[in-house]
């Protein structure tokens, strides 16, 4: 069910910004909706992008924030699929992994003795916050390069694109996560020595 949700929320956010820019550049009709090539390349995209990066957001997510067990994220994967089917329906454009990241935290907070790891989440909003005028700046420079540099500047932006994707790809393969280690932790806390451990000399 939350994949389900996932494609009827975040899929259609790309369908529309493609579908909203060809009608902008004449290629489409004003009341025409997203074309085929549109619906099965957004897709695709977001399946690939699943595929290659869902591991390491199983990881962040299942053992990051707080460690899950089978009934908190059962609970979890239901709130999110509610609260993310209920925006789609009513045109909300929600983030699935802002309201997984809230199913989970609520979730660890309900299981006693569960430890929540706040700064785990605390990078995670702080991330959600720098996100969009970030996106906003590197959506206005590409606009810019297209509008002066036409057909150029359209490519300079396509390659500009995909060489930073191949580069977040291989950066992401030094090390990698999958089926065999989505579960070990990543984080490694420190205990410091106290005298006791350290032991009186003879």
């Amino acid at each position: 069910l939350v994949s389900l949700a996932h494609g009827t929320n975040d899929a259609q956010k790309t369908m529309g910004v493609i579908t909203l820019t060809l009608i902008s550049a004449g290629a489409l009709g004003h009341d025409a909706g997203p074309p085929v090539w549109v619906i099965g390349s957004a897709g695709l995209a977001i399946g690939l992008g699943t595929y290659l990066g869902g591991w390491r957001i199983i990881r962040t997510m299942g053992k990051g924030l707080t460690d899950i067990q089978s009934p908190q994220g059962f609970a979890a994967e239901t709130a999110s699929t509610a609260v993310i089917l209920t925006s789609a329906h009513l045109g909300f454009a929600l983030s699935t992994t802002q309201v997984a990241s809230g199913s989970i935290l609520g979730a660890g907070l309900g299981r006693r003795l569960a430890e929540v790891r706040w700064g785990v989440a605390g990078r995670m909003a702080l991330a959600w916050l720098i996100t969009l005028p970030f996106a906003a700046l590197v959506g206005g420079l590409a606009a810019s390069v297209v509008k002066h540099g036409g057909n150029i500047g359209t490519v300079v932006v396509a390659l500009v694109a995909l060489a930073l994707a191949l580069g977040v790809v291989v950066i992401s393969r030094r090390n990698p996560v999958h089926a065999d280690n989505v579960n070990d932790h990543h984080e490694v806390t420190l205990r410091s020595q106290t005298p006791t451990d350290i032991g009186s000399p003879v």
